[in-house]
């Protein structure tokens, strides 16, 4: 089954900049109705109003720090007092830290493995309901490449990428004939605010960085690409929403 984006709303976390902003303007060229989820209100507003004008779609904004112990219920309780229901969700929003484990401070960690790691997942479980009801979205949890080896300096980074890797692939399993469309999407080094959030360049000193940039073209609002199980990573820097088909 192909998606038709005019009949989503997509719930995209991480939304104010970088790769969910990225995602957020090509999901709206393509139709889709959007809930942008992130700290910052007043970038999530500024996208929302920039979205709504060009693209004349439904643009709901959420402020909301992903890092509670009760994120999934409480952003699930926070949308749909907006009367909002959402039919696909992209867990975009997560951040790393950099240096020697034994340095590192443990409330930091803490913190990036509560955004990294129990966002997406608590997130997942809260929509997952309405996601299978509506039957013709897709779910997509964003890794990185470094989901794919451990990174010394930036090893609970990498740590938690592995997690969101083997997560959505399972999910992929679980779900498969269900209509709603699973994977991951693994980046590579992307020139976004990550390195600031870091603190330091070093954690991407030697890689190419490519910039996140919507496709040139207005596509049709269905797409029918063959599906791929495992991660999708970003081609020549291109952020697109999926283009499979639901298995």
């Amino acid at each position: 089954m192909a998606i038709d984006y005019s009949t989503q709303t997509v719930l995209l976390t991480g939304a104010s900049s970088g790769i969910g902003r990225a995602l957020a303007t090509e999901l709206a060229a393509r139709g889709a109705d959007l809930v942008l989820v992130a700290r910052r209100a007043d970038r999530l507003e500024a996208l929302a109003a920039e979205l709504r004008t060009r693209h004349r779609t439904a643009v709901t904004v959420v402020p909301f720090d992903l890092s509670g112990a009760r994120v999934g219920a409480d952003l699930k309780a926070a949308v749909d007092g907006h009367g909002v229901v959402v039919t696909s969700l992209v867990n975009n929003a997560g951040f790393g830290t950099w240096g020697r484990f034994r340095d590192e401070d443990p409330e930091r960690l803490a913190r990036e493995i509560a955004v990294d790691v129990s966002a997406p997942v608590q997130i997942a479980h809260a929509f997952l309901p309405d996601l299978l009801a509506a039957g013709n979205g897709f779910l997509i949890n964003v890794a990185s490449m470094a989901a794919y080896a451990p990174s010394p300096r930036m090893a609970v980074y990498s740590a938690t990428k592995a997690f969101v890797l083997h997560f959505t692939e399972a999910l992929w399993a679980e779900l498969r004939h269900t209509g709603l469309t699973v994977f991951a999407l693994s980046p590579g080094a992307t020139s976004t605010e990550f390195n600031d959030v870091v603190g330091t360049e070093e954690a991407t000193a030697g890689a190419r960085k490519r910039t996140p940039r919507t496709s040139s073209r207005r596509p049709s609002p269905t797409s029918t690409p063959a599906t791929r199980a495992r991660a999708s990573s970003t081609a020549a820097g291109t952020v697109r929403p999926p283009r499979c088909r639901a298995s």
